[in-house]
């Protein structure tokens, strides 16, 4: 599998000659179609000093699919990226606002739960071959906030066990439910409970399903994470031995994205645990756990995506870029407003974005326990709203139908004003077990606990 290098024969041969006048083409290509999104949209540039077999043009992913079609641009020109494009499933999705030219827009990002499409080890390990999982529900819910003036791009992510005010199926689930149970319906009452409940209106929306992420992983040669200690996962499979920057491809990139259930090793050594093993007798074996389960799992999502972006970023090799491409259908979908000329145009604008000053945030939430539902979380305020305001500014809508609180009310939030003097990395509180929190003033996607992996350089 390759690395992302250049690879192939030394010396100099017919063929190596043709594919840097093919490369350097492509270049000039892009480098054109730059200038014309530029001067569509009145943007001045100084004047391009093209220097072959040295200049490097960089990508930014939005998400797994928007890197594909951004490196389709570099590796093969704009006809090849429509083609692939229109090889992505595309899903209707009601409710979406159009996107207003200039202006910040915002992107619903799904992960799926859906095991459709998956064989053999990885099949039986999620229990799709058992069949013990029906249905989907979405275990992950982003939403990207791209501001094209300030050149920003900021995450905020929704945990799947949120309470919110159902807009549909109330006689299945009731008035109130966990937010992940509106994707059982496809992405559209999703989008809509979510403009709904915390008036975030939704610009485009991308589904990607387990098979989708490790397909995506596997065609850029997988990511590069620093583990601080061994970590396992006994429920989603994550299997780390060994300390330090490594790469992780497949299946364990998968289970790095899912783990919720996250278990590391201070001791270092290679003793691995087994299902029935008590929390005692982990303990003695030098095993601890990281009790935040979904607070915890989005961090080393935060961190997959930064270490996806920057293996993306390096990936120059046409075999690696292609067989990227191709498997980018599988199981990913985009809604039908998204179109290829947009993607150039976010290309052209974050081609620089260093990956490490994307902010990440978490929806302030409270927990607590209901005698339908058990254990759930429920939007805390004002910290949720403050949240939403400086993320979303005067963009934010009135919410129609708002997110309940604790008391099952639903009263519209607080109105607060916009303030950057302090964030708060995540805001939850726990009435049954203690999980510390950390309040800073720095980028809070830094901020992660010491046993989490992070982003590395081999």
């Amino acid at each position: 599998m390759t690395d992302g290098s250049n690879e192939g024969p030394r010396g100099r041969s017919h063929e190596s000659r043709r594919d840097k006048r093919r490369a350097l083409a492509n270049e000039h290509r892009l480098i054109a179609l730059g200038d014309v999104v530029d001067e569509s949209s009145g943007v001045t540039r100084r004047k391009r000093t093209r220097k072959p077999g040295r200049t490097r043009r960089r990508v930014i992913i939005t998400f797994v699919v928007l890197v594909g079609l951004l490196l389709a641009v570099i590796g093969g020109g704009y006809l090849y990226a429509q083609w692939r494009f229109d090889q992505i499933k595309k899903i209707k999705v009601v409710g979406e606002l159009p996107q207003l030219t200039g202006k910040p827009f915002n992107i619903l990002e799904i992960g799926s739960d859906s095991r459709a499409g998956l064989t053999g080890a990885v099949a039986a390990q999620t229990g799709a071959s058992t069949g013990s999982v029906a249905g989907q529900r979405s275990d992950v819910v982003k939403i990207m906030h791209i501001d094209p003036a300030a050149g920003t791009i900021t995450i905020l992510s929704i945990p799947r066990d949120t309470m919110t005010t159902l807009l549909a199926n109330q006689s299945l689930y009731g008035k109130f439910n966990r937010i992940n149970v509106n994707f059982g319906s496809g992405p559209s009452l999703l989008a809509q409970t979510i403009t709904a409940n915390f008036g975030i209106p939704i610009t485009h929306t991308i589904v990607v399903s387990f098979g989708g992420l490790i397909n995506a992983a596997d065609a850029i040669g997988g990511v590069y994470l620093d583990f601080r200690y061994p970590s396992h996962d006994p429920y989603s499979g994550l299997s780390i031995t060994h300390p330090g920057c490594q790469l992780v491809t497949g299946f364990q990139a998968l289970a790095v994205a899912r783990s919720r259930h996250f278990y590391y090793n201070v001791n270092g050594d290679s003793v691995w645990p087994g299902n029935n093993t008590s929390q005692s007798e982990l303990y003695n074996l030098g095993w601890y756990y990281d009790g935040t389960s979904d607070f915890g799992r989005i961090d080393r999502q935060n961190a997959f995506l930064r270490a996806m972006i920057s293996r993306a970023k390096g990936l120059y090799n046409p075999l690696t870029i292609n067989s990227f491409l191709s498997k980018i259908p599988q199981g990913i979908s985009l809604d039908t407003n998204f179109t290829l000329t947009e993607l150039i145009e976010l290309a052209v604008k974050f081609h620089g974005l260093n990956p490490a000053n994307m902010l990440t945030y978490t929806l302030p939430v409270t927990d607590a326990q209901t005698p339908q539902l058990g254990d759930v979380l429920f939007v805390e305020q004002p910290q949720a709203q403050q949240m939403l305001v400086n993320i979303f500014g005067n963009q934010l809508l009135t919410p129609a139908d708002p997110a309940p609180n604790t008391a099952l009310q639903t009263p519209l939030p607080p109105v607060v004003t916009s303030t950057t003097t302090s964030t708060t990395t995540t805001l939850v509180k726990h009435k049954h077990k203690k999980v510390p929190t950390t309040t800073t003033t720095i980028n809070p996607s830094q901020v992660v606990p010491n046993f989490d992996p992070v982003p590395c350089t081999p």
